[in-house]
């Protein structure tokens, strides 16, 4: 492991490069918080799929990719002396520390979800007026319907028992056949919704993460996929030309091969 000494030096030398970059390089004098923005998300979905691949290399890199996203808006705000890499530093120290008083205090918690509860009501204290005020807006609709039933629940808001949540799954899924007799397309879609919220409702009481569960699938599905693809390739065949049978015959054999 490395010295806490050469960490602050490893620090240092990026925020070295980091001006270096600013002030040298054409392209990176260029950025703005704006241009930046779409880039950042992709850095962060890009280490979302290498956790899920469990690549600890590629997490490594990730990591490092984010981090520098980090110090490049610090970097351009410092410019304009509205803020820099220490302020932003020590404000989320300052966070921390407030709202882990059972670390920094002298309040004493049973279990996570204790401390989970205790962040939410630290917040409200700081000015926030709404539990689900904390997510983001432009949050993808499944992870953020997760975070607002997570949210919701630690405002005391939940259902008591699993069972419970699935007798609401059954209950939409009847309601979502019923508008589907009826082919009005507004109310499907309402019904659909109900489905999923209640669906993601359950996954989180039996600890399933819906997003990551669903990625996990789609990945899955294009792994098959391409495996159907190459083999039909490889026998001169088409997929445009196959029947869903004869596709079928390669797609059995790839979940036999595990893929």
């Amino acid at each position: 492991m490395t010295t806490m000494k050469e960490k602050l030096e490893a620090f240092e030398r990026l925020l070295n490069v980091m001006d270096d970059l600013r002030t040298k390089c054409p392209w990176d004098k260029k950025q703005t918080m704006q241009t930046l923005r779409h880039l950042t998300i992709e850095e962060v979905y890009e280490l979302g799929d290498a956790i899920l691949d469990d690549n600890r290399p590629e997490i490594k890199k990730e990591l490092g990719d984010i981090l520098l996203h980090i110090v490049f808006y610090a970097r351009i705000a410092s410019e304009t002396n509205e803020f820099d890499i220490t302020s932003v530093i020590n404000s989320l120290c300052e966070k921390l520390i407030h709202r882990h008083p059972h670390i920094y205090g002298d309040v004493q918690v049973a279990d996570e979800a204790e401390v989970s509860r205790n962040w939410e009501q630290l917040k409200l204290k700081e000015g926030k007026t709404s539990v689900l005020e904390g997510v983001p807006v432009s949050l993808p609709a499944l992870v953020k319907s997760m975070r607002i039933q997570e949210k919701a629940r630690s405002a005391g808001f939940d259902w008591e028992q699993p069972e419970q949540v699935f007798e609401k799954v059954e209950e939409e899924f009847e309601e979502f056949k019923v508008e589907i007799e009826k082919n009005d397309q507004q109310k499907m879609e309402e019904e659909f919704g109900d489905l999923m919220f209640a669906l993601v409702n359950y996954a989180r009481f039996k600890k399933i993460n819906p997003e990551e569960a669903l990625e996990r699938t789609n990945k899955k599905f294009i792994r098959r996929f391409r495996y159907l693809e190459d083999q039909a390739a490889a026998n001169g065949q088409y997929l445009q030309s196959m029947t869903l049978e004869e596709m079928d015959v390669y797609w059995n054999e790839a979940k036999k091969k595990g893929l």
